[in-house]
């Protein structure tokens, strides 16, 4: 039987969006995972599956990825490799080498770090871990929906489950999730920040596109070009998928009165889907007719983040509020 690096993460309302929405509206903290997000899902799943006789793995991250690598390695007693470019913050180098990684520093965005890290896996024969483009991850991300599945029960189903947006792995996850338990009808609204929004420009354009740079401060949601499944999954007949963006502000914003609130300090990436409540998304495509009023349950997933500490967003706080 499989070992879970994973836990099952809290499903809690929270009475503050519920008081804001006036609807119920819970939070999937996946911030309370071991690595500090969702991904320890979808990449314990995949190292099981494959690293198992390997001789080391290799990751190309912003940070959460190689985090979640560095950790399911560590358990395995196999030695890590995860590769950054060098936007990620100090603070996430200095986790992934006490989780007892080697970390390399490679190029300015994720899509350079990638490409090291492919030429690893070719010249050291290490096992090549992508932080979110290959089927065993999202089967491993779909736990999430089959947990939350389970924390509802039988008779409640949620009106409409909220992601933020990267490469589009937790995405593939949820969708796949929701097939899993028979949820197709729920809708998924997929968020974003303006500069990181690959899967939005691939909607508007109607084909995958890549985005000439990340101009956005939520690193984490730095993929250029977002997975093929999931543009596919955005325009599949089967599920609803509604990309939003907001501002790296209102990111921003939605990361502070998390805090305020729940007492739980996520990054700026995981602040996308936050604001989907916070800055009146929901509210907008409810008025819009996109999403029913009143509407069922809504479902929140707190993706969580590991390079956020006070230091790290006192200086997001900087970059954004006062921009050169």
């Amino acid at each position: 039987m499989e070992e879970h690096f994973h836990i099952n993460s809290p499903l809690v309302e929270s009475l503050g969006m519920t008081r804001r929405l006036g609807t119920p509206v819970y939070l999937k903290m996946e911030s309370a995972q071991p690595s500090g997000s969702f991904k320890i899902r979808g990449i314990g799943h995949l190292c099981q599956q494959m690293a198992s006789q390997s001789k080391g793995i290799v990751c190309s991250s912003g940070g959460n990825a190689g985090m979640a690598a560095a950790r399911v390695a560590r358990s395995m007693g196999l030695p890590a490799t995860i590769v950054v470019p060098s936007s990620s913050p100090p603070l996430v180098v200095q986790r992934l080498q006490e989780e007892g990684a080697t970390v390399r520093i490679t190029g300015q965005v994720w899509d350079d770090a990638n490409a090291e890290a492919l030429r690893l896996t070719e010249t050291e024969g290490l096992t090549y871990v992508p932080p979110f483009d290959h089927p065993l991850l999202w089967e491993g991300h779909s736990t999430v929906i089959t947990e939350i599945a389970a924390s509802l029960g039988q008779n409640q189903k949620p009106g409409a489950v909220v992601v933020s947006v990267g490469g589009g792995g937790l995405l593939c996850g949820v969708a796949q999730g929701l097939r899993a338990v028979g949820w197709m009808d729920v809708p998924i609204v997929a968020m974003e920040t303006v500069g990181a929004d690959c899967l939005n420009a691939a909607v508007k354009a109607g084909r995958i596109v890549t985005l000439d740079d990340i101009t956005s401060e939520a690193k984490c949601l730095g993929a250029k070009t977002v997975c093929s499944k999931a543009f596919e999954w955005s325009r599949s007949a089967e599920l609803r998928v509604i990309p939003q963006l907001v501002g790296d502000l209102e990111a921003l914003l939605a990361v502070e009165t998390f805090l305020d609130e729940e007492r739980v300090l996520v990054e700026l990436a995981c602040g996308a889907a936050l604001a989907a409540v916070y800055s009146g998304v929901i509210q907008r495509l409810q008025a819009e007719g996109r999403l029913p009023s009143p509407l069922a349950p809504l479902v929140v997933i707190v993706c969580g983040g590991s390079g956020i500490n006070m230091e790290q967003l006192a200086n997001l706080q900087h970059k954004i509020r006062r921009p050169n």
